[in-house]
Parts: C-alpha cells; sequence; structure tokens
C-alpha cells in the first residue's frame, strides 16, 4: 500500500466519512424497528388471551328481507321454498374482556339487533352473553359473558391523551372471522371526525378490515387505548386510514353502561357556531377558539344562568373550549348536576357565570339546524342599499312572506349578495341583521352609521336565520 494510501484510511478524515455512511444506512432501519428485541411477540402473547371473537345472530321472520316474487313468474315457486322458513342474519365481529368476570367492550353496530351473542375466546371456549348496554351515539357496548365459573384474562384501558402522532400501536382482532389476528402501525393523526355528534377519533395506519370492529387498539405498554371502530376506504377493503374511539371516552361510556345500562350526558340546552379567523381578529384573539352561542333552549341550564346569544364561550369547568365542536363534548362528559363555572366574552367583554349542568334527554339536547332556501348570489345592483356587499331593505309584511323570515326576527333584511365580496358565503338573502357590533338596529341608516366608523377592519353582524343566531364577521 502506497504511503498517500495509508495516511488517506489511517486519517481523521477517513474514519469520519466511515462514520457517516454507517449512520445513512443503519439509523433508518434501527429507527424504524421496534426497540424490543422480540419486536411484539412479547405483547401478543400477553394480550392475546383477552382478546375475543363476537358472533351476533338475528332471528328474521318469515319472508323478511327476501323479495316476494309475483305470481305467474319463473321464480314464485321460491315464496313457498323459503316464505315460511325462519332465517338467521350473523355477524362477525372484535371484542375485549375489561374484567376477570368476563365484561366484554365491543362496538354497537356488531351486535346491533341480535337476538343471540356468543363470546369466543382463542383457547376455542365458547360463551353465550347478554347485552348490558348500548351507546349508538358513540358506537360503543358492553357483554356480559354468561356460565363463567373462573377468572378470565383481562386487559386495562389506558391514558389516549397520551398517545403522540408517531407513536407504536397494535391492534389484535377478527378480521374476515379469522380470529386471532395481530396488526401493527403508527399513530397518523388525533381528533378525526367523521359525522359524529361526539367524534374525536384517533387515526392510524393499522391494517382494519371487516371483523376487526370492536377490537382493542394496544400501546406499547399494553394498554388498550382506542376501540377500533372505522375505515376509510375507496374500495371497503383497509388502505392504511383506520379510526379508533379513544379510552378516555370509552371509560366513561363503558363505566356509565355497566352502572346504569344507558349512557347519561350533560346537557346545556345551547347550539352554537364555529369561531371563523375573521371572527378571531374582531374579537382580538390571538388564535380562532371557543364557541359562540347560536341559540339558547327556554327553560334549559343555559338559559337560567343567563347565558345569551352571540356569548363567546373560551373555557368550561377550567378547561379551555378548543372549538365549537369539543364544547358539546366537553358538556356531555361533565357530571350532571354539577355547578360549572363557564368563561365568555360578551360584547367584547370578558366575564364568568356558573351553569348547573342538566341531563341530555335521548330524543332531546341537539337543536334542529335552522332551515333556509338556497342562498342566491347576486351582483350588487348600486341601489344605494348596499352596505359591505349586502343589498339591504326594511322588513315588512311583503318580504317577510317573499323571504320566510322568521316570525321572531327584527331589523333588516338582506334581499341581495355580491358574489365578489366579502359577505359571499357567510350572508345568505333572507337573513335579517339584528345586531352590528352588537349595537341593535332598525334601518339602514343604523347599519351605515355603525359601519362607517370602522373603515378599514371587520365588523361583526349579527344575523337571524330561520331563527337561529349567527354572528359573521364581514370586512370592506
Amino acid at each position: 500500500m502506497s504511503r498517500d494510501w495509508y495516511f488517506f484510511f489511517g486519517s481523521v478524515e477517513f474514519m469520519r466519512r466511515l462514520f457517516a455512511l454507517v449512520l445513512l444506512f443503519v439509523l433508518p432501519a434501527t429507527a424504524l424497528a421496534h426497540p424490543g428485541s422480540g419486536g411484539f411477540a412479547d405483547l401478543a402473547e400477553g394480550l392475546s388471551p383477552a382478546v375475543v371473537n363476537i358472533a351476533a345472530a338475528q332471528r328474521l321472520n318469515a319472508g323478511e328481507g327476501l323479495p316476494s316474487f309475483p305470481e305467474g313468474s319463473p321464480l314464485e315457486r321460491f315464496n313457498e321454498i323459503f316464505g315460511d322458513a325462519p332465517r338467521i342474519a350473523n355477524s362477525l365481529g372484535s371484542g375485549f374482556i375489561v374484567d376477570a368476570t368476563g365484561l366484554v367492550v365491543t362496538n354497537n353496530h356488531v351486535i346491533d339487533g341480535a337476538d343471540d351473542v356468543e363470546v369466543a375466546l382463542p383457547d376455542g371456549r365458547v360463551f353465550p352473553a347478554e347485552v348490558i348496554g348500548i351507546d349508538p351515539v358513540t358506537d360503543l357496548a358492553v357483554l356480559r359473558m354468561m356460565n363463567v365459573h373462573e377468572a378470565l384474562p383481562h386487559v386495562s384501558f389506558g391514558d389516549s391523551d397520551r398517545a403522540r402522532v408517531g407513536d407504536w400501536v397494535i391492534a389484535i382482532g377478527n378480521p374476515f372471522g379469522l380470529g386471532g389476528t395481530l396488526t401493527a402501525g403508527v399513530v397518523s393523526a388525533r381528533g378525526r371526525e367523521a359525522g359524529g355528534r361526539y367524534d374525536d377519533y384517533i387515526q392510524t395506519d393499522v391494517a382494519i378490515n371487516t371483523g376487526n370492529s370492536g377490537g382493542p387498539l394496544f400501546n406499547m405498554d399494553g394498554d388498550v387505548i382506542g376501540v377500533n371502530t372505522l375505515i376509510l376506504s375507496p374500495t371497503g377493503a383497509s388502505v392504511g386510514i383506520s379510526l379508533s374511539i379513544p379510552s378516555n371516552i370509552a371509560t366513561r361510556v363503558v363505566a356509565q353502561l355497566i352502572e346504569f345500562g344507558e349512557t347519561r350526558r350533560g346537557w346545556l340546552g345551547v347550539s352554537v357556531q364555529p369561531v371563523t379567523p375573521e371572527l378571531a381578529e374582531s374579537f382580538e384573539l390571538d388564535s380562532p377558539y371557543g364557541a359562540i352561542i347560536s341559540r339558547v333552549e327556554p327553560g334549559g341550564p343555559a338559559a337560567a344562568a343567563d347565558l345569551r346569544t352571540g356569548d363567546l364561550v373560551v373555557s368550561f369547568d377550567g378547561r379551555r373550549v378548543r372549538d365549537s365542536r369539543s364544547f358539546p363534548r366537553l358538556v356531555a362528559e361533565t357530571e350532571i348536576g354539577l355547578v360549572a363555572e363557564i368563561g365568555i366574552i360578551r360584547r367584547d367583554r370578558p366575564m364568568t357565570l356558573r351553569v348547573t349542568v342538566g341531563e341530555l334527554a335521548s330524543a332531546a339536547g341537539q337543536a334542529a339546524p335552522a332551515t333556509a332556501n338556497s342562498p342566491v348570489i347576486t351582483p350588487d345592483q348600486g341601489q344605494g342599499n348596499s352596505v359591505r356587499g349586502m343589498t339591504l331593505a326594511a322588513l315588512d309584511a311583503a318580504s317577510r312572506r317573499r323571504f320566510r323570515v322568521h316570525p321572531d326576527a327584527t331589523g333588516v333584511l338582506v334581499t341581495e349578495v355580491a358574489a365578489s365580496s366579502d359577505a359571499a358565503g357567510k350572508v345568505r338573502p333572507g337573513d335579517v341583521i339584528e345586531e352590528v357590533e352588537f349595537t341593535r338596529v332598525s334601518s339602514i341608516e343604523d347599519i351605515r352609521r355603525i359601519v362607517d366608523g370602522i373603515p378599514t377592519g371587520p365588523v361583526r353582524f349579527q344575523l337571524n336565520r330561520g331563527g337561529q343566531y349567527v354572528l359573521q364577521s364581514i370586512r370592506p
């Protein structure tokens, strides 16, 4: 070896480059591998005995679920063959035991409408089960295994709030009836919604398929941090977007189902609207947060506490209100009868009120959405009655009939909205402006006088839309 080569390979520079190459090729592989020497094998061995398969059977009446073929058709004979025979509709799902006596948590849709439910353990034993309680709102159910004469393996709920995006998680369940199947992945996102009232799903890339519903999502400590419930997929098969009910929601629901056989949720009797960036700016908030009260139900706890439409709720029972979707969840999770402090901003003035949390009735507590005709957005006609892109008119009997204005609405009617204005998409023809910057208005002149005093900034308009309060911030 030449002297030059010797000095290169023996130099500090060579060792530095070699170490860099090792980092380049070795670190990514070790970073993606689970740090445990046995991967997930130890977890699987310890947790799998508590994960069960659930078979739910529904007895159908004669002819139920099958078409009735017309007389004289080639298929008429099937009416006699199948018409009088009772049939069984089966569904398969997953669940997990949370108590040594045989309490099982699963999804409501796994056992919905079932006449008979069986729970199968990984060791092959099968137990009949009874339904203790269901909660269709969160899609959770609790079963009790019958004829249990020994302590059963079980798992415990963990703290789902500690789960971070990127954390390793595993699911064990019953995809396609195969049973005892483990899949692994990471937490992909938090706070996902899928159209439910109290949605707050954990999103993972764990493979979930038909039959996994109701099964547990475990963290690396072996705690249940979620109940696998939904997949988002254009094909119906797993594409790596799985949604699980967080354990911190499930534990409260499960406890109530065990104790009462039903859920009991807190209720205030309000409807709320989101805080947009424009509204946040008008309230001088650093960022959009909180919820604006759009309706107060007469006789409800909120009305008794003197909450009003237009109040911006920023905290409840010592917790910050993140947005208009988290606020109903905070209230629902609050103990019934608790006197809670609620922080609000009313007409730009911070206030704290005390409200006694009521109980949400099974068929109540969700205000019906305001109905309105599809908005018709037209160019500004320039008739002198336009303010920030809205064409305004006096509210009289004829205009009330034409725009189907709510009988309680008083103020100034919006008849047109310019498509190029900031009001487009925020205000609709038929809306009634009742307040501007929290000042009552009864004429176009009242509105113009307030708006002209804020020539360049956003202005807050309180609208009556079909009896529903709507607050919008509109720029020039």
